[in-house]
């Protein structure tokens, strides 16, 4: 006799109900409410992620023809387009920014101790993604004069690569209005492309002993203070202590750091700029090839879930469902980090949109997928608690 429910409702419950029914009295998410729960709602947008569906019909629908299956997930009914379609553009989007921190925090606890450095600073990649928009259906998110667009501002913990910090704008604010408001820790090492070069910021992160990794502009006005020893055997050209002149250099008063490397795929020279003395000239060279992994989880959340199309035109349901997307990333990634199969993550989006409800213990699965399922699934009885995710470790 089967003794679990669908994987979907394995995975719902690892979010902790008391939790987010405190998240829903703290919005007052649902004031005035006739019948239809934020539950309810995060459910059909977490499916929506899940299941890849492309639009409120399908959202709904996908549900239904599982009726007899939502009382595990914590639904009464499937809901309406129409019911919700209302909640998304009137219930409070912040509710699920805040829901997304409590469920970084979990994984955080099931990730990678640290980055793949020796060092032991924080590594972190800040950087942003533009999501275009049409104009016509959403006029609030001008861009352009024919264009919209919202961006996405991450920054990414290099220890198992989960975003901490997430920030949604509109397509026109700068990358560098968002990264003073980053909150970043003394001795965390930021690295970031040439859209965040600012020199007044580079001078606060130097004052409060953070450090950053950056591409050096080509106009950028600058005298030579010193020259370093170039390692042997790297593709490091010139290592130099520098400080800006001019404008630059009333906005930034400290010595800085100039690196020249050599890209042999390219064939071209990298210059980079930190305020890092200490380390090896190879190594910050490293530390900013991989700030790749920023664009690759970008890649892999626009792959894999929706956030480029949208169920709903208005910025409340636009911001929902990208919170939602990032909840779903977060929820993946934790099983990465807990299968022992060796999940490439489209992969393991794929196998788990094609078995959403299918009867089976969700961690025998994520080791084992392959193995054949019980033809005929009896009764659901008592759920199999999951392993380590008692009341304490529930996102």
């Amino acid at each position: 006799m089967i003794r679990t429910a669908s994987l979907f409702s394995q995975l719902v419950a690892m979010f902790d109900r008391r939790r987010f029914h405190e998240l829903v009295m703290k919005h007052r998410a649902e004031r005035h409410c006739k019948g239809y729960s934020s539950w309810d709602q995060f459910i059909a947008m977490l499916f929506c992620q899940l299941a890849q569906a492309k639009s409120l019909r399908e959202i709904c629908g996908g549900l239904a023809c599982c009726e007899g299956k939502l009382r595990h997930l914590g639904m009464r009914r499937a809901p309406n387009k129409s019911t919700l379609s209302y909640a998304n553009s009137k219930r409070p989007w912040e509710m699920y920014r805040n829901l997304f921190y409590q469920t970084l925090e979990t994984c955080k606890q099931a990730g990678p101790g640290r980055h793949r450095f020796r060092f032991k600073n924080k590594l972190l990649s800040l950087d942003s993604s533009t999501i275009s928009l049409c104009l016509n259906l959403f006029p609030w998110a001008k861009f352009r004069r024919t264009k919209g667009a919202v961006k996405l501002h991450l920054l990414l913990d290099h220890d198992g690569y989960l975003p901490s910090f997430a920030y949604i704008s509109n397509g026109k604010k700068h990358d560098v209005t968002v990264a003073r408001k980053v909150p970043l820790a003394p001795g965390s090492i930021v690295a970031m492309d040439r859209a965040y070069n600012d020199y007044a910021l580079f001078a606060h992160w130097t004052a409060k002993k953070i450090h950053f990794v950056t591409r050096l502009k080509k106009n950028a006005d600058y005298r030579v203070l010193g020259n370093l020893r170039v390692p042997r055997n790297r593709n490091i050209l010139s290592d130099q202590l520098i400080e800006f002149t001019g404008q630059a250099g009333d906005k930034c008063p400290y010595g800085l750091r100039r690196i020249v490397a050599w890209h042999p795929q390219k064939k071209e020279e990298i210059v980079f700029l930190t305020n890092m003395l200490d380390f090896g000239a190879s190594t910050i060279a490293e530390v900013y090839k991989d700030r790749w992994q920023i664009e690759l989880f970008f890649k892999a959340l626009k792959q894999n879930l929706k956030v480029k199309t949208f169920v709903g035109t208005t910025e409340n349901a636009l911001y929902i469902q990208i919170w939602t997307a990032l909840i779903a990333m977060l929820l993946i990634k934790y099983l990465q980090f807990k299968s022992t199969f060796g999940w490439c993550l489209s992969n393991l989006v794929a196998f788990l949109r094609w078995n959403l409800f299918t009867y089976r213990n969700l961690w025998e699965w994520i080791d084992s997928p392959f193995e054949t399922a019980p033809l005929h699934p009896g009764p659901v009885q008592d759920l199999l608690p999951l392993p380590g995710l008692g009341q304490q470790g529930a996102f």
